[in-house]
């Protein structure tokens, strides 16, 4: 395959670890923990990894001679960037503690686990995508782990390659799985550890003890400076409005991340929506108002960031859209169904006030909201086009509000949609280091011989050799949600804190940001040159240690 001279480049990188790890280590462990809601329900189903402490690597003084052993890795659900450097440290990390370790890689996600699909990962495989973007050296794959069959069927590979431990990369939704299965082989004493890894572009897989999930620093500087050289180009023209949604599933951290580095005229926080219980048509006007204002400037131009998941949170939506979840759950012909025939089944089937707000939806948007759900049947999110529907209604609204005589300007709308442009990006320096650690790190937990852990570093706002090596628990993290009709243990995903300094500092400087043009142009990732260019992490990271 021929190689660009970036990537030439980036593959002489060596990641930094933390000082810790640098050497042999030792487990400590910390208090024993808890789940953070749903006590009880959550000790039942994880009666054999629920209350584990959390552990902390020191550096070991007298270590004894490594064992080999063989690891499987799989890469879950969405692509994000640092994926490759997750696998090289826990190669490297493996070899650290026995040459003669190996480590096997499931093809296409945990289905290569089900269907015995994979591929021993050598040095000579690992050495091509140090440092590289993608999830291309074994795939990716969105396929859940819960019933007994796939766990039975994965545990026979497993053994045929005398697998003594499974590290699952993923998000949320994967490390779920991976405390299931973890549970599952210890409940039956199958000899298997299952470590987690947090990823996920989103930011939502964040707590006290995980405090950044990779890929969401490389893929917010990327959107960072699509978004500054939209804005320079609009400074320029001086005659469109540029409506652009931004991938983040269920929560806004890309949006307002975006926001706090790029001073966009318009930035919608979703959480902020629900808590301040707006409706669709609040929104609208809250857009609508700044164009205006702008307008009585002269200036017929600006940028609005919208989060991708922004129709869940809008309260009436987000009643809508889950009794809807239930419903299509129940109703497994419902796709076979004509449009009108779903217009109608739902009309006469779903609560009185959710089937009036499903009628008063545009029919692209109303049908958009039934498509089929996905593995973990959430709503399609990526498939609203929210910004067309939000640019189509302040139009509407500007046209009421000149023949009202409250608005005397040029509205132009642009559309544009910022998602798989960031989820393979070549990896930062910091999603570098930091994805390489975890996957060393995760080495060192299967050395620990633990299970249903994930890895964890900590203290992130320093240079990488002072990050703070350890695991914990995933059953920590879990609460109950409604999923699929029925309540399930998830790990509880983190939203925007409207209380948390990085939205006070956006919330603080948003009205400046909206009449008067403050643009800020990140420009491309930096890799080579000074740290306070190449090596800082998000604002939000930054800001959120400030709380700490």
């Amino acid at each position: 395959m021929k190689k660009s001279a970036l990537q030439i480049a980036r593959a002489a990188y060596q990641p930094k670890l933390p000082v810790t790890l640098t050497g042999a280590v030792k487990a400590v462990e910390g208090a024993p923990t808890q789940s953070v809601a749903d006590q009880d329900d959550i000790k039942k189903l994880f009666p054999n990894t629920y209350g584990m402490p959390e552990l902390r690597f020191e550096k070991n003084p007298a270590p004894a001679p490594g064992k080999p052993f063989n690891v499987g890795v799989i890469l879950s659900g969405g692509q994000a960037p640092g994926g490759h450097n997750v696998i090289c440290g826990l190669f490297d990390g493996i070899k650290k503690i026995n040459k003669d370790s190996r480590l096997y890689g499931f093809l296409m996600g945990p289905g290569g686990l089900v269907d015995h699909q994979y591929k021993e990962l050598t040095s000579d495989i690992i050495d091509e995508y140090r440092n590289t973007g993608g999830f291309d050296i074994i795939g990716s794959g969105r396929t859940k782990l819960e019933k007994k069959e796939q766990f039975d069927k994965g545990l026979k590979i497993l053994k045929q390659l005398d697998i003594k431990a499974l590290v699952i990369i993923g998000g949320d939704d994967s490390n779920t799985n991976a405390a299931v299965l973890a549970e599952y082989y210890k409940n039956i004493g199958a000899g298997v550890q299952v470590i987690g890894c947090p990823k996920t572009i989103d930011g939502d897989l964040k707590n006290e003890v995980v405090e950044a999930s990779f890929g969401f620093d490389t893929a917010t500087k990327v959107y960072s400076e699509l978004i500054g050289n939209i804005q320079r180009d609009c400074f320029s023209a001086k005659k469109y409005w540029h409506f652009i949604k931004l991938m983040g599933r269920s929560a806004s951290h890309i949006a307002l991340e975006c926001a706090l580095q790029t001073q966009p005229n318009v930035c919608i926080i979703s959480e902020e929506v629900e808590a301040k219980n707006q409706t669709l048509q609040d929104v609208v006007d809250y857009i609508a108002g700044i164009v205006a204002a702008r307008a009585k400037q002269g200036n017929n131009f600006g940028t609005v960031l919208i989060p991708e998941g922004l129709i869940e949170f809008i309260p009436a939506m987000k009643s809508l859209i889950a009794e809807l979840n239930d419903l299509l759950a129940k109703t497994p012909d419902f796709a076979q169904k004509t449009t009108a025939e779903q217009r109608e089944f739902l009309s006469a089937n779903l609560s009185k006030a959710n089937a009036e707000t499903f009628i008063s939806l545009p029919e692209g948007v109303a049908r958009q909201l039934t498509l089929d759900r996905d593995p973990h049947g959430n709503v399609q999110v990526s498939l609203i086009e929210t910004e067309k529907l939000l640019s189509e209604m302040v139009g509407r609204r500007l046209a009421k509000m000149k023949v009202e005589g409250s608005y005397d300007g040029k509205f132009s709308a642009l559309h544009h949609f910022f998602g798989y442009e960031g989820r393979c990006a070549a990896p930062s320096n910091f999603d570098a280091d930091y994805c390489y650690a975890l996957g060393y790190n995760a080495a060192c937990l299967i050395n620990a011989g633990v299970t249903g852990y994930i890895s964890s570093l900590r203290n992130l706002t320093k240079p990488s050799v002072q990050w703070l090596a350890g695991g914990v628990p995933i059953s920590m993290m879990f609460n109950m949600e409604r999923r699929h009709g029925e309540m399930k243990p998830v790990i509880q995903k983190a939203l925007v804190r409207l209380d948390g300094t990085p939205f006070q500092r956006f919330a603080a400087k948003r009205d400046d940001w909206a009449i008067n043009t403050q643009y800020v142009f990140p420009g491309p990732i930096q890799y080579f040159g000074p740290a306070e260019v190449c090596d800082q992490p998000t604002l939000t990271l930054h800001y959120e240690h400030l709380d700490k």
